[in-house]
């Protein structure tokens, strides 16, 4: 096996698998690095972040916080200390990056949402500065924007995280998400030392499903090596991130699903 320094396993790669059998697969593995779910760690973080500690793994990420646009002002109160939560969450088990997915529009003003997000991030990013945690931005595909992100392009995300300290928020690449922009290697580039994590998985054709569709690297379309090389050339030598929704691919062992990711990873990425 070639080298794994960089990969991580992102926890929805296995699915509805609990966290504790996904570490010890990473672990039996021999991957260094892990993505876990808020849903995972519930109301014991410390607890998990001992159990991450105990393992060997370093935490690449914490997946998710956003989702702040809302159709009441109470709501989007609730979202914004929710995400609060989510910050202290990512110190507990030891990580220093908060995903955001930015959530969709309550209603049919797109452009108000937007700006939701913008607040959203604003009300939140003083308490993660204070806590060491950075927030990223996660654009996503705009299939997803009327049911999970209105930030749909790089360009949107970069314009976004640009109204905000460099060291404080930035980008996540997701390959799944970006890979058919004509700007995306522009704005890779502009985002630079913005970007702060970096997703891989494939898009397969005929794509099977819009959200549980995604493949394993190198069964797809995506040029996995050129988008690789386009971030580390802007900066970025953190961690890989696998994050690969699929059933059929959930259906195998975990044990089964680390040795195919991490195969993949040292073939394509």
């Amino acid at each position: 096996m070639e080298d794994l320094s960089r990969l991580s396993f992102n926890q929805m790669t296995a699915g509805k698998a609990p966290l504790r059998e996904v570490i010890d697969a990473c672990s039996r593995q021999g991957i260094e690095w892990i993505g876990p779910w808020r849903h995972s760690i519930g109301d014991n973080p410390a607890e998990w972040g001992k159990t991450l500690r105990d393992s060997g793994l370093k935490v690449s990420s914490l997946c998710r916080g956003g989702m702040f646009p809302a159709a009441t002002a109470e709501e989007r109160r609730k979202r914004i200390d929710d995400n609060l939560r989510a910050i202290d969450e990512a110190v507990a088990i030891g990580t220093d990056l908060l995903v955001l997915v930015n959530g969709p529009s309550p209603d049919k003003d797109i452009d108000g949402a937007r700006q939701m997000v913008a607040d959203g991030i604003a009300a939140i990013v003083d308490h993660a500065e204070q806590s060491g945690v950075r927030l990223a931005i996660e654009p996503l595909h705009p299939m997803f924007a009327a049911d999970r992100s209105v930030i749909v392009t790089m360009s949107e995300a970069n314009a976004l995280a640009e109204l905000f300290r460099a060291g404080s928020v930035g980008l996540v690449v997701d390959v799944y998400h970006v890979w058919w922009d004509p700007e995306v290697y522009r704005q890779i580039e502009r985002a630079g030392e913005r970007i702060f994590a970096f997703h891989v998985s494939d898009w397969i054709v005929p794509l099977p499903d819009t959200l549980m569709g995604r493949g394993l690297m190198g069964d797809g379309v995506i040029e996995l090596q050129r988008l690789r090389n386009a971030v580390e050339r802007a900066g970025y030598t953190g961690p890989i991130e696998v994050e690969i929704f699929n059933e059929a691919l959930w259906s195998q062992p975990v044990g089964e699903i680390a040795r195919s990711v991490a195969e993949r990873f040292c073939l394509t990425v």
